[in-house]
């Protein structure tokens, strides 16, 4: 259920509808509007007709009930689109393009820092590299761990770029979001729910990854564990779903861009290196999400990827990251968004 405070309700009265939520035994969530709050009352389904009595209470306009099993991450709950800040000068979810960009994986202080002054010079907002790395074989390159974050940390020292890197276990969670600016949960990772409640609790914005097989549905229920938590900067990321094709690594499905934002009040991006697995594809990929109306990208990019760790052949160079970059001003403009 959704209980929608009147425009201008005074913060009393929002207090005395969370405490009664909570006597009855609900989870609480505010969600603040441009008008008006609304709170998400999350808890056993068979107790709506008691949450509906909360319509009695001073400042309370009405109390809804939520159709969809997602509750916190449905655009019944929040109309208009959610912005996740990374920082100052980076917001995620509204007209502002968003580039994430940087090697898969961090592999010595040289790589990500030229990395890093790379794509900061190409036009990206946020780096991104991986630390951790879950790999499908286990004597696969998996990461320097912690010391991957302390260079992730220095490029951003040197570039002023925020960064993104996976976490692939609770155990390890709070450690990366010493480090990290945003939390990515990576596709292998996407109903790992002990670890999806963890991240929903420290507090760092989070870029969901939709599992290789994974419903629109089920990428919306893992938000909700982020969110259920009362974590609500979620970023959603479509990188592309196991089909029977083979021509490509995954196969990119850009219609979940307008079925998501239909559906959901949260940030959707794309991520067109491992959708296609090819970097020849990577820029086509690109200009098609922004004109479908993706909030942003994340682009692997290597100054060497013929000698990369991991996904080499997905990576873009930085010259061709540049090309790209510029051609995709026109796209975002179009769009109706701005590639600062």
């Amino acid at each position: 259920m959704i209980i929608v405070m009147k425009a201008g309700a005074a913060k009393k009265d929002r207090d005395l509808v969370l405490k009664r939520i909570r006597e009855l035994g609900y989870k609480p969530h505010v969600i603040h509007g441009e008008t008006r709050d609304v709170i998400g009352a999350i808890g056993d389904e068979r107790g709506k007709a008691v949450l509906q009595s909360l319509e009695s209470l001073h400042g309370v306009e009405n109390v809804v009930p939520i159709l969809q099993p997602y509750k916190l991450a449905s655009k019944e709950v929040k109309k208009e689109p959610s912005l996740v800040r990374i920082s100052d000068n980076v917001v995620i979810g509204g007209r502002q393009l968003v580039v994430m960009a940087g090697p898969c994986s961090v592999e010595s202080e040289k790589q990500i820092i030229d990395s890093a002054v790379a794509v900061k010079k190409g036009g990206a907002q946020v780096l991104r590299g991986g630390a951790f790395k879950p790999r499908t074989s286990p004597y696969s390159f998996q990461g320097l761990e912690e010391d991957g974050l302390k260079l992730l940390a220095k490029a951003r020292e040197l570039t002023g770029l925020p960064f993104v890197t996976e976490v692939i276990n609770p155990e390890t969670a709070e450690l990366v979001a010493s480090y990290a600016d945003i939390l990515q949960i990576g596709a292998r990772n996407s109903q790992n729910f002990a670890l999806l409640k963890k991240v929903g609790q420290l507090g760092k914005p989070v870029l969901l990854k939709r599992g290789m097989s994974m419903t629109i549905q089920e990428f919306l229920m893992s938000a909700e564990y982020i969110m259920s938590e009362g974590n609500q900067s979620v970023i959603l990321c479509e990188r592309g779903i196991r089909t029977f094709e083979t021509a490509t690594r995954n196969t990119l499905d850009l219609s979940a861009i307008p079925v998501l934002k239909e559906k959901t009040h949260l940030p959707v991006m794309i991520d067109p290196s491992h959708g296609t697995g090819n970097h020849h594809y990577v820029a086509p990929m690109c200009y098609a999400s922004v004109a479908a109306g993706a909030d942003g990208l994340i682009i692997e990019v290597h100054p060497d990827p013929e000698h990369a760790s991991s996904d080499g052949p997905q990576s873009l160079k930085p010259a061709k990251f540049d090309i790209m970059m510029e051609k995709l001003k026109l796209f975002a403009e179009a769009a109706g968004k701005t590639l600062i």
